[in-house]
C-alpha cells in the first residue's frame, strides 16, 4: 500500500463553547495572565469524518498513546495552516499539544499557543475572532471495505495543525468572550471564498517572515567576513 498525507478537520467546540473549565487551576491563572489555550474534540474513531474516512479505535488508540512521548517531551508542536508535507517547519510553528485523552470515540486535546511569529499570528486571528478549525496530519494509506474508506495499519499520527477550513463544510471555529463558539454558515462558496484569502494572508506572511530571516541571515555573515 502506498502512503500518503492525511489531514482531517474537526470542530474544537461541538457545543459551541470551549470545555475551558477542563484547564487546571495553574493553566487558568496563566489564561488570565495572557497565554491562550484551546480544549476540544481533535479527533474522532469509528465513525466517517469530514473527508469520508473512516479510524478504526485501535489505530488511534496506538497513535494517541505514542504521541505521548511527544508531549511529555514538549515536541508536540503544530502548525498554523496545513502543510502538504510530513515534517513540522519549526518556522510555523504555532501552538503546543500539551495533553490528550480519550473520552468514548473521541480525542480530546488541550493545546496552548506558543510565543512564536506565527503563533502571535494565531493569537490575533483569535483576538479577530476568526473562524478556525483543528486540522490532524498523518501518513498512511486506506482500503475500501463496503462502500467506506478505512485507514490501514500504517497510519502514523504526525501533529495537529490550526487551520482556517473545517472538514465539514459550513462548520468554523470562532472566539468569543469567554471562550470559543461554533457558527454555521448557508452558503458553502461563499464560505470557500473567505477561507481562501485567510489562508492567502496567513501564506503571505509566513513568507515575508522567512524572507525576513534570510535577509538577517545574509547581513550577519556579511558583518562576519
Amino acid at each position: 500500500m502506498t502512503q500518503k498525507l492525511l489531514r482531517e478537520y474537526f470542530e474544537l467546540c461541538p457545543e459551541g463553547n470551549c470545555a475551558l473549565n477542563l484547564l487546571s487551576e495553574a493553566e487558568k491563572r496563566r489564561k488570565d495572565n495572557g497565554s491562550v489555550f484551546l480544549v476540544g474534540v481533535i479527533q474522532r474513531a469509528g465513525r466517517k469524518n469530514g473527508n469520508g474516512r473512516i479510524y478504526p479505535k485501535p489505530i488511534l488508540e496506538r497513535e494517541i498513546e505514542r504521541y505521548q512521548t511527544l508531549i511529555k517531551e514538549r515536541r508536540s508542536l503544530g502548525e498554523l495552516d496545513h502543510p502538504d508535507d510530513s515534517v513540522i517547519n519549526l518556522k510555523n510553528a504555532s501552538h503546543l499539544v500539551t495533553q490528550t485523552w480519550f473520552e468514548g470515540d473521541d480525542v480530546y486535546g488541550k493545546i496552548e499557543v506558543v510565543g512564536t511569529p506565527s503563533g502571535e499570528i494565531l493569537k490575533q486571528l483569535i483576538k479577530a475572532n476568526v473562524r478556525l478549525g483543528i486540522s490532524s496530519r498523518g501518513l498512511g494509506s486506506v482500503k475500501t471495505v463496503n462502500g467506506d474508506t478505512i485507514v490501514e495499519d500504517d497510519f502514523q499520527l504526525i501533529c495537529f495543525d490550526m487551520v482556517s477550513e473545517p472538514s465539514t463544510p459550513g462548520a468554523f471555529l470562532s472566539v468569543k468572550t469567554p471562550g470559543l463558539r461554533i457558527t454555521q454558515e448557508n452558503s458553502l462558496n461563499e464560505n470557500y471564498s473567505k477561507d481562501e484569502k485567510i489562508n492567502s494572508l496567513i501564506k503571505e506572511i509566513l513568507n515575508l517572515q522567512t524572507l525576513a530571516s534570510n535577509e538577517r541571515c545574509k547581513y550577519i555573515k556579511l558583518q562576519e567576513r
